[in-house]
């Protein structure tokens, strides 16, 4: 990387940070597996003045979804998971779904799969306030972060259940829509292998890649690392943060009873950059085979059917992309807004963690903020500008 290109990226960030865009980020750029570029600016703690250093842990929110594709892959590996199965062989509450049409409640004519739930087009969604069947989501959802600190907090298979008494948005396979399904999959996936959620992600993802800061909560002696979350107040000002977004302990102090497969892990740069490596080197980590090459390859090459694909489209942003396994996939990178990387493949988070692997430069790009309502923002596009445009 030439280093014209890497003041670009440290001076974008620094902008960012000092326009008030961000409270502060780290940023990983890896090729061939070596690293080209850490940078890292600005504040886990704005009031305690408290810098973003290298080992600082992450909410990741919907980054947590490729980690949950990949936990699923293990068990197709297996022979555990069969993607065709119903949902409802794990989850009882899937047994008689329902759909909202017209605005009418009526018996569903297909069947869940757990192939819909990879794909999100399940018809499951994160909840609204327009629609009957958003109307009913946002109600359990909202019931869940009630219980979040009690004795009585709503379980990652109880939540998963009651998701599918509920009706959905649409008919499953007949469009796309982003939601809860990665969420009913960490569900599927407890069931299937017998073991709690994330004791599994522990023993099959997290210890095998050296993931040592990856999990569901953050224990006491760890707790000194763990940014601090902010949201936007115009003119570049900031405020801390505190809500409990989708059922998700924003204090992050104990194991959760809810183990949110599409939103509550928490992470460091390091370890993810390991996740994304293993998925670069089709499965394979320091010499340990995690998953098999082919069974990456399907991970990281998947497609919807025109219908989803049009449903899809309507996500500004996302334009030359296609959906599968819980990430974005580039299709057409002449439709994309910006520079791409043809078969480029990753996924964000609501509070501003970014992974992109671009299989044929052998690049991964990692960022990590804690920014509410952040996703893919102006300054993650111009970063991926810079370093496409900077490849010699």
């Amino acid at each position: 990387m030439k280093d014209v290109t890497k003041q670009r990226i440290r001076e974008a960030i620094a902008e960012a940070v000092r326009d008030g865009v961000t409270a502060g980020a780290n940023l990983l750029i890896v090729q061939d597996g070596k690293e080209i570029l850490y940078e890292e600016q600005g504040y886990a703690d704005l009031e305690e003045r408290t810098p973003i250093r290298r080992d600082t842990i992450f909410r990741l929110y919907s980054m947590s979804k490729p980690i949950t594709a990949a936990a699923a892959m293990l068990l197709l590996e297996r022979g555990q998971l069969d993607l065709s199965q119903f949902v409802s062989d794990f989850l009882p509450g899937y047994a008689q779904l329902t759909v909202e049409k017209d605005g009418e409640i009526v018996p569903a004519q297909m069947q869940m799969t757990v192939h819909h739930l990879l794909n999100m087009t399940s018809g499951l969604t994160y909840g609204d306030d327009v629609t009957k069947s958003g109307r009913q989501v946002s109600a359990l959802l909202e019931e869940a972060v009630q219980k979040l600190h009690t004795d009585e907090a709503i379980t990652t298979v109880e939540l998963a259940d009651r998701l599918g008494r509920l009706p959905l948005a649409f008919e499953p396979d007949s469009s796309w829509q982003y939601g809860l399904s990665a969420d009913v999959l960490g569900a599927v996936i407890e069931k299937a292998s017998g073991v709690r959620f994330g004791e599994f992600l522990k023993t099959n993802l997290f210890e095998p890649l050296g993931m040592c800061d990856t999990d569901f909560w953050v224990p006491q002696e760890k707790r000194g690392r763990l940014a601090k979350s902010y949201e936007s107040v115009g003119k570049g000002e900031m405020r801390l943060y505190t809500g409990d977004n989708l059922a998700v302990s924003n204090d992050m102090e104990r194991p959760p009873a809810y183990e949110a497969g599409g939103a509550g892990l928490v992470s460091t740069i390091d370890d993810y950059a390991h996740f994304m490596q293993m998925l670069l080197d089709r499965g394979s980590y320091e010499g340990k085979q995690i998953l098999a090459p082919r069974t990456v390859d399907y991970m990281v090459s998947g497609d919807l059917t025109p219908a989803q694909q049009e449903a899809y489209r309507r996500w500004v942003g996302l334009e030359g992309f296609s959906y599968s396994h819980l990430m974005r996939v580039m299709r057409n990178p002449a439709m994309a807004a910006g520079l791409a990387g043809m078969g480029e493949y990753g996924w964000d988070g609501w509070l501003g963690c970014y992974m992109a692997n671009f299989p044929q430069e052998r690049i991964s790009l990692l960022l990590m903020q804690q920014k509410k309502d952040s996703g893919t923002i102006p300054l993650t596009r111009k970063i991926r500008n810079i370093l496409l445009s900077g490849l010699e």
